[in-house]
């Protein structure tokens, strides 16, 4: 069985493979499900954006069979489901309406990183890719946002990945270590 114990990877692949991709409209031709196919998602961050498409796309989307109440300005103006703030009170906010975030604050989160570097950064390993990334975000805490300089600084980085010594990261802590290990002895 995969969960014995001291059994770490399965043998066999899983029993039940797809072998075509879901469709949620393929057997249901109804109104509703056109509706929810052709329902455009505005006012929302990227994560809650994939989220509801998420659910639209395999039909685990439940539509509001009534406005529910905003937790803004305490009036029933929520239209769409899995939303907390109205439209109103989200572009006043300047919040996502699902989570509540702050747009700047999400902006934050997400790496300014464009998607040349991100495929670059995928192929390399895991240590190094990590000290890369302190890099950039160490940058990015001096500057508001990352400047083309330094992308190609970054791209050059990457490019000569095999030739840095990562070592180099912890040397100022481990020669303070050592020193210390000495005066105890």
């Amino acid at each position: 069985m995969s969960s014995s114990r001291g059994n770490i990877s399965r043998q066999r692949p899983q029993k039940y493979q797809n072998k075509t991709a879901f469709k949620n409209d393929l057997h249901d031709t109804s109104h509703r499900t056109k509706l929810l196919n052709s329902l455009q998602i505005s006012g929302v961050c990227k994560r809650c954006k994939d989220i509801i498409e998420w659910k639209i796309k395999y039909k685990k989307y439940k539509p509001l069979a009534a406005p529910r109440k905003c937790t803004g300005c305490e009036q029933k103006t929520i239209k769409h489901a899995y939303h907390l703030l109205c439209i109103n009170c989200s572009s006043k906010k300047k919040v996502c309406s699902k989570c509540g975030k702050s747009f700047e604050e999400i902006h934050l989160e997400e790496n300014n990183v464009g998607p040349d570097i991100e495929h670059m950064l995928k192929g390399i390993p895991e240590r190094k890719r990590r000290t890369v990334l302190r890099y950039m975000n160490k940058e990015q805490n001096d500057q508001k946002n990352l400047s083309p300089d330094v992308k190609t600084y970054i791209e050059n980085l990457i490019s000569n990945i095999d030739k840095i010594s990562i070592d180099n990261d912890f040397d100022d802590s481990n020669s303070d270590d050592e020193n210390n290990d000495e005066s105890f002895q």
